[in-house]
């Protein structure tokens, strides 16, 4: 029991704590519409379990005892965050944006962004590693990690099909749009912020 509150406890708030995955879905909601931005945000729950995926299988012991094979995974992740950014950064402002439902990225490129978010994202990685190598017992059976796994994947889905609902909403989705160049930079700067950082940290 105590550990199960304590995976639910770190879920909880390592999915509500900012990071490259929120600034993702803020942006593909409030650019692309509602639709866009659930996807995404599926997409980002997929991404969550490639780590839980090769943690259970143990890759992820391999990780925490290998610092050359968790150096190349922080790196990957960072400099796709930093790319991201600098996308967003670059991006034009002057976008002629429908303010439907209708989605101005594929489904697949939707779900797409999402999932490689988070699937190359460090801070994804440290919560899952971290979790199964800390938290969860030797002795916990193969169905109940499983179990766990599943939960941090729905808990990111639930909380960031919220977020895209919320940023979706046609009131707030235009006003954001009329901001557009400043919210491009701001969400660009966190995300090549994030990378430097992430890319830094020893």
């Amino acid at each position: 029991m105590t550990e199960l509150l304590a995976v639910a406890a770190i879920t909880v708030l390592a999915v509500v704590s900012p990071g490259a995955d929120f600034a993702m879905v803020v942006r593909n909601s409030y650019l692309h519409g509602r639709t866009t931005g659930v996807l995404a945000a599926a997409g980002v729950a997929a991404g969550v379990l490639v780590h839980v995926t090769y943690t259970m299988l143990g890759v992820g012991l391999l990780i925490a005892s290998s610092t050359a094979l968790f150096t190349a995974v922080k790196l990957a992740g960072a400099a796709y965050l930093i790319y991201i950014g600098v996308r967003t950064f670059l991006a034009r402002a002057d976008l002629d944006l429908d303010l439907s439902d209708r989605p101005g990225l594929s489904r697949f490129g939707a779900l797409r962004s999402g999932f490689l978010t988070n699937a190359l994202n460090p801070k994804t990685t440290l919560f899952v590693v971290a979790t199964f190598t800390q938290v969860v017992g030797p002795d916990t059976a193969l169905w109940q990690q499983a179990g766990y796994g599943l939960f941090m994947s729905t808990a990111h889905l639930g909380w960031f099909a919220l977020v895209a609902l919320f940023f979706s909403h046609s009131r707030l989705r235009g006003a954001m749009l009329r901001r557009q160049k400043a919210l491009n930079r701001g969400i660009g700067s966190v995300l090549v912020g994030l990378g430097v950082t992430l890319g830094l940290a020893r």
